[in-house]
C-alpha cells in the first residue's frame, strides 16, 4: 500500500480529519486507528498525545470527543490481516477503513507518523502529529481507549496472560506467560516472541 506525500495549501476549504492508531508494537489483538473531525465551533480542553494522558483522563476526553465531534469512526485490522499483510500494511488498511467510516467526507486527512493510506482525499502525513493537531491528538485517543477496552474484554476469556495489565505488550510477565501456556487465538503468530512461545493454543479461561 503506497500513497504519495501532499503538501497541502490550507486555503482549499473543507471539512479536515485526524488519524491516528493504536496497537502496532503489542504481540496480541487487532490494530486499531481512529479518524476525527473536530467542531471548531465546540473545542475540547486538554487534548494531547494519548500516551501522555492517565486512562481516566482519556476516557474523560473519549466521551467528550465522542458528544462533540462533527463525526468520528474506529476502523480495525484483524490479527489475521497482520500475520498475513506485516503490522505496517494492517496499520494503514485500518486507517483507511477508518477514513471510510466517516459520516461525513473530508477534504484532506492529516495522519500521525511518517507513512500515509491510500486514501481518495489529499492526504499528509506529520511526524509527532498526535502532540500537534487536535484532530490527531483525538484520535489517538480514541484509538488507545478502544484497544485497552478490548483488551480488558479478552482477559476475561484469557485471564492467565494479564491483558488487562500490559495490553498485550511484550512486558517481561506477557512473555513469562507466552513461555508457560503457549500462544492464544489472539496472538500474532508473525510476531517473534509469539513464535518462539511454541504452536501451542491455550485453552479458553472464562471469568
Amino acid at each position: 500500500m503506497r500513497a504519495e506525500q501532499q503538501v497541502l495549501g490550507w486555503a482549499a476549504p473543507g471539512l479536515m480529519a485526524g488519524v491516528d492508531e493504536a496497537g502496532r508494537g503489542p504481540l496480541a489483538g487487532p490494530v486499531v486507528a481512529a479518524a476525527v473531525i473536530l467542531d471548531e465551533r465546540q473545542p475540547i480542553e486538554g487534548l494531547a498525545d494519548s500516551k501522555t494522558l492517565t486512562a481516566p483522563r482519556r476516557e474523560r476526553l473519549y466521551d467528550e470527543i465522542r458528544a462533540k465531534a462533527l463525526c468520528c469512526a474506529i476502523g480495525e485490522a484483524s490479527v489475521e490481516e497482520i500475520d498475513r499483510l506485516n503490522i505496517l500494511k494492517a496499520t494503514l488498511l485500518a486507517m483507511q477503513r477508518a477514513v471510510q467510516g466517516l459520516r461525513l467526507k473530508p477534504v484532506r486527512v492529516l495522519v500521525d507518523g511518517n507513512q500515509l493510506p491510500v486514501l481518495e482525499m489529499l492526504a499528509e502525513a506529520v511526524v509527532k502529529g498526535d502532540a500537534l493537531v487536535p484532530a490527531i491528538s483525538a484520535a489517538s485517543i480514541l484509538a488507545k481507549v478502544h484497544r485497552d477496552r478490548w483488551c480488558h474484554e479478552i482477559h476475561a476469556q484469557f485471564p492467565q496472560y494479564g491483558f488487562d495489565a500490559h495490553k498485550g505488550y511484550g512486558t517481561a510477565a506477557h512473555l513469562e506467560a507466552l513461555r508457560l501456556h503457549g500462544a492464544c487465538a489472539w496472538h500474532r503468530q508473525s510476531f517473534a516472541p509469539v513464535r518462539e512461545a511454541g504452536a501451542r493454543t491455550a485453552m479458553v479461561v472464562g471469568p
